[in-house]
């Protein structure tokens, strides 16, 4: 293990007016025989820095998303290079007007991304990363299939023109999705996105090992294209999805500020779906309505009053 400290990008500057936070997504794919040392050290370390999130560990490397001041946010990355001994650890910028998360969260994985595939390892190879700059051209070739490895949740809110959608549930049914939609000798041409990369990586191993000769993948993924492609220039289409409070993000990675979480079952709501007969505000909503039992419903209106409580006393 090399005791190399890997020196992190510049967080954004902060607007001081509201108070905001930065927000680092990182990830990286190496060889971490230790990773149980480093949960505690770890934890200990965001703790005291007054840092939120989630860090996931494992054999095959790190992944996380964590928000914090920004000098917080610096010491907590170069911290995990320290702890994991990589050089480099792959990490997306973006900002928070308030605290994205509620909890601070260390845990061991047998996967940093749940593929569930054995022998599928991005360390030893995976397709050819496409700079934002550059992916316009690919996904817009005839002959490529423009493939969006999210979720159906993420994907409804927004993908990129063209796009297929593979109506997964979850990144470990994407390998029954390529199974039975993809033929190698037919496919010449794949090209993945996700919304920081590191879900391409993987399955972009896995197909390598499928035998799909050319494939390619979106370079710090969605997040990454939206920073650095303007607006008038690009072929995304609706807000990206992101795992914390913000619910999504737009170009210039500015927060969407049409989305709301369902209280029910978590789904992003457009402000379309918030006029839906079945919606109600921190309680259900058209998808989930129908499969609540009234005590639920009624308990859902309960903690959802608790909630706007504490916000009317400064609380959490």
């Amino acid at each position: 293990m090399t005791d190399t400290i890997c020196q992190p990008a510049p967080a954004p500057s902060l607007p001081s007016d509201p108070p905001a936070y930065a927000v680092a997504a990182f990830y990286h794919f190496g060889a971490l025989p230790h990773y149980r040392s480093i949960q505690t050290p770890l934890h200990e370390a965001c703790a005291r820095l007054g840092v939120r999130g989630i860090a996931l560990l494992a054999e095959e490397g790190v992944n996380g998303t964590m928000a914090g001041s920004r000098a917080a946010m610096e010491e907590v990355l170069e911290t995990l290079c320290r702890l994991t001994g990589f050089n480099l650890i792959d990490h997306k910028w973006s900002t928070a007007r308030e605290m994205p998360f509620l909890r601070l969260k260390v845990r061991l994985k047998k996967e940093i991304v749940t593929l569930g595939v054995e022998g599928v390892d991005p360390n030893r190879r995976v397709g050819t990363y496409v700079a934002p700059e550059d992916w316009n051209a690919l996904i817009s070739d005839p002959d490529v299939v423009v493939l969006d490895t999210r979720n159906h949740e993420e994907v409804r809110i927004g993908t990129f023109a063209g796009a297929i959608d593979p109506l997964t549930r979850s990144f470990s049914e994407f390998p029954d999705y390529v199974k039975t939609h993809l033929d190698p000798s037919k496919h010449k041409k794949i090209a993945m996105f996700c919304t920081g990369g590191i879900r391409c990586e993987k399955a972009s191993s896995y197909l390598l090992e499928e035998g799909f000769a050319e494939v390619f993948h979106l370079k710090g993924g969605i997040l990454n294209y939206l920073e650095k492609v303007p607006e008038d220039e690009s072929l995304w289409q609706g807000s990206c999805f992101v795992f914390d409070r913000r619910i999504a993000l737009g170009h210039g990675l500015v927060e969407a500020a049409d989305l709301v979480l369902c209280g029910g079952c978590r789904t992003p709501l457009t402000a379309e779906e918030q006029n839906a007969p079945d919606f109600e505000e921190g309680v259900c909503c058209s998808y989930c309505a129908p499969l609540m039992t009234p005590e639920r419903k009624s308990s859902a209106r309960e903690r959802h009053r608790q909630v706007k409580l504490a916000a009317q006393r400064g609380e959490e």
